[in-house]
């Protein structure tokens, strides 16, 4: 093995003066940043007699709670099973998609899933829209808000000779507001289950 020309470095090996002098120069920038201190803030100020504008508070979307939702129950009461929140139409203010049905004791109740609103003054809760009426016989999964639009999965009937309990149809379905109205719109003919 060749030996090398220069002699070994002499910071290669650490010795006690090197540890003083590395306590000595952390010591010293401690002390240095507890004198020198940040200067004030300079972000804009308003002029006296004007008044600071904040950024607009943030509205709640809908709750179901206390809703009266079109569905006749009779001595039972409406359940809200699924829902989803986002702003719907554009204009900032969410709304709240609520798949509800009759809390039965027994068989598959339909559902009905219902758009929710509230003003810009946050008053109460409404429902505005009718997505799947109650009457139409179907059962809502895969019930989901996404980028504007309602999307579900609806199992159904195909006659009324099929027993409630075994839906035998399977139709996907969408829903986008046009501006005047939602419009649902079928990504395939709705097949068997």
């Amino acid at each position: 093995m060749q030996q090398s020309a220069v002699p070994e470095l002499a910071h290669t090996h650490t010795r006690p003066i090197h540890w003083v002098a590395t306590a000595t120069a952390v010591a010293g920038v401690i002390a240095l940043s507890s004198v020198v201190q940040p200067g004030s803030a300079t972000a804009a100020q308003p002029a006296p007699g004007t008044e600071a504008k904040s950024a607009p508070a943030a509205v709640a979307p809908p709750g179901t709670k206390g809703v009266a939702f079109p569905l006749s129950c009779g001595p039972v009461k409406a359940l809200v099973v699924k829902k989803a929140t986002g702003d719907l139409d554009g204009d900032g203010i969410p709304e709240t998609v609520a798949v509800v049905h009759c809390d039965a004791p027994m068989g598959t109740p339909p559902d009905g899933v219902y758009v929710l609103t509230r003003g810009k003054d946050g008053g109460a809760a409404r429902v505005v829209a009718t997505l799947v009426d109650p009457k139409d016989r179907v059962t809502v999964t895969e019930f989901a808000l996404h980028e504007g639009a309602v999307s579900a999965t609806l199992l159904g009937y195909s006659s009324s000779g099929v027993p409630s309990c075994c839906p035998d149809l399977k139709t996907p379905a969408k829903w986008r507001w046009n501006g005047s109205a939602f419009l649902r719109s079928t990504g395939t003919v709705a097949h068997s289950v």
